[in-house]
């Protein structure tokens, strides 16, 4: 097994990354940033670069796992470059699947779900993304299983919902908390009473190899499969930080037109071997000990 990773020096990538190189799986990334670590990495951006398709063929690789795209905090929901990855990602596909490859494992997202419905099944749940980023990646993910059965290649897609740990934007809801919990930014309103699935990226990353592994074609929920109110997330932060969290929990309540409850079922996942192995509170102890370089004995 070869795999190519593109992503591989984000913050989901990274955590994928190292989870390859620990079993010993031959890994080469791409992309316009090298991965950290000693990867082997192929400097090439998707979006603008030529000569795909040679490259690949020199490489040479049985598996791609594909990670890229737009991820710039407070724009990627709406910004047009979802548009120019959709379009490069298909040459992705289409390149991979003509140079030999075998399995194509695509990173989709739970903004694809209609979340009127809150609970989210992929054989069940409708597909109705608001913005244009979940649009782009539903019709991504269609244009690439096509690409992959045209040529008789696998093709798995893995969900991902609302992962946290080492490496996430600073501007992300866990590292915002905890900043103005901490007096490093302004306080900022919740909407408290509502319900989302968060998950450690070190078990996000391992949904991902265990697709790889796994050699099963389909979507995948990439999740905890647990709700999670914000107003305990808070809380438990701010336990966690040995803080007040009055100051976020007493703010004007957030008017966003937000559903209240966005949450995965990972019953999929499970049945072809993953499993979680930090809980919410383990996962939340351990990123906080990350983020403020304490211990995990000290965020208990």
């Amino acid at each position: 097994m070869r795999v190519l990773l593109t992503g591989g020096s984000g913050f989901i990538g990274r955590n994928i990354l190292a989870g390859l190189q620990a079993r010993g799986i031959d890994v080469i990334t791409l992309g316009r940033t090298p991965a950290s670590g000693d990867a082997d990495h192929i400097h090439f951006d998707l979006l603008t670069d030529d000569g795909l398709a040679p490259i690949l063929r020199e490489v040479q690789a049985s598996h791609l796992i594909h990670l890229a795209w737009e991820t710039a905090p407070d724009e990627y929901w709406t910004s047009s470059s979802n548009i120019r990855w959709t379009e490069a990602s298909m040459r992705l596909v289409e390149a991979f699947c003509t140079s030999g490859g075998e399995h194509v494992i695509f990173a989709g997202t739970c903004a694809e779900y209609d979340w009127d419905y809150g609970y989210c099944r992929e054989d069940y749940t409708p597909l109705a993304p608001r913005k244009l980023y979940g649009a782009s990646k539903v019709a991504t993910r269609q244009v690439a299983m096509a690409i992959c059965e045209q040529f008789g290649v696998l093709f798995s897609c893995g969900r991902i919902f609302f992962p946290f740990g080492r490496g996430e934007s600073s501007t992300r809801l866990i590292p915002s908390l905890v900043d103005a919990l901490s007096g490093r930014r302004a306080l900022f309103a919740v909407q408290a009473n509502a319900y989302r699935d968060f998950m450690h990226v070190y078990d996000v990353a391992e949904g991902f190899i265990q697709l790889l592994r796994s050699g099963v074609g389909g979507t995948y929920n990439i999740c905890s499969g647990e709700p999670t109110k914000l107003s305990d997330l808070v809380v438990r932060v701010a336990e966690l930080l040995h803080v007040d969290p009055a100051p976020i929990l007493n703010k004007s309540p957030d008017t966003q037109s937000n559903p209240v409850i966005v949450v995965g079922d990972n019953r999929k996942l499970r049945s072809i071997g993953w499993h979680p192995s930090l809980d919410a509170s383990q996962g939340l102890r351990k990123a906080l000990a990350e983020m403020t370089g304490n211990s995990d004995k000290q965020m208990s």
